[in-house]
């Protein structure tokens, strides 16, 4: 793997097509190696793209040093902690979860479904979660969403203008004052469909400290941005 230098660092790096035929995007992994996806159909000088963005490399580098994963090869993050995973090969498909404990049994054929059962499980726990916290938190700020689910979505939350809330069913992962963040974010959204000064004061009425809790949030990777041998 090819790999370039910055002061003491030296960062591995991999060249892959991207599915967007305009733009060059540059990304680190969960391994900490760097990847530069190119559009299809165009040439592009990788190596001078890395050079004229050493600085910013070099500064997300350090960003994602900190950052803590969902789920990682032997453990999974759940609630802000996390629970050792035990896998027990077995026919047998089940995870069974022992937060006292602070572990998660997983037994399945095949170590290539511990995601699968991971996603069944947050997808269940989030959706009891958000519906309960949806219903106290709304009338804080007078609104009413049209409709509320947890799906598979890039973001962690999303508000349609037709009052529809969305939320990622990795949400349950989080540690609760991001996971209570992520919601009252998106009900202020009915509000005022934007980021503007009128929504920040609408969203602070309810959460003052919001500013610290997006910064936390951005520390946290989901785990379909990772890579898990």
């Amino acid at each position: 793997m090819p790999r370039f230098d910055i002061g003491i660092r030296r960062i591995e790096y991999s060249v892959v097509k991207g599915s967007n035929r305009r733009y060059t995007c540059i990304r680190f992994k969960p391994d900490m190696t760097l990847e530069v996806l190119v559009p299809r159909g165009r040439r592009v000088n990788v190596e001078a793209l890395i050079r004229e963005k050493l600085y910013w490399i070099d500064r997300e580098y350090s960003r994602s040093a900190n950052r803590q994963m969902i789920l990682r090869p032997d453990k999974v993050m759940f609630g802000g902690q996390y629970l050792r995973m035990a896998y027990i090969e077995t026919t047998k498909e089940e995870l069974v979860p022992n937060l006292s404990g602070g572990e998660v049994v997983i037994r399945t054929s095949e170590r290539l479904r511990v995601k699968e059962l991971v996603r069944r499980w947050f997808l269940k726990e989030t959706s009891a979660y958000v519906v309960r916290k949806v219903r106290e938190s709304a009338p804080l700020l007078g609104v009413r969403p049209t409709r509320v689910d947890v799906r598979e979505i890039s973001k962690w939350g999303y508000c349609t203008r037709s009052g529809r809330l969305s939320f990622s069913w990795q949400l349950i992962a989080l540690p609760e004052r991001l996971r209570e963040y992520v919601v009252f974010h998106e009900l202020a959204h009915l509000l005022e469909f934007n980021h503007s000064k009128a929504y920040k004061k609408r969203l602070a009425s309810v959460c003052p400290d919001f500013q610290n809790r997006e910064r936390e949030l951005n520390l946290i990777v989901p785990y379909d941005r990772m890579v898990l041998e």
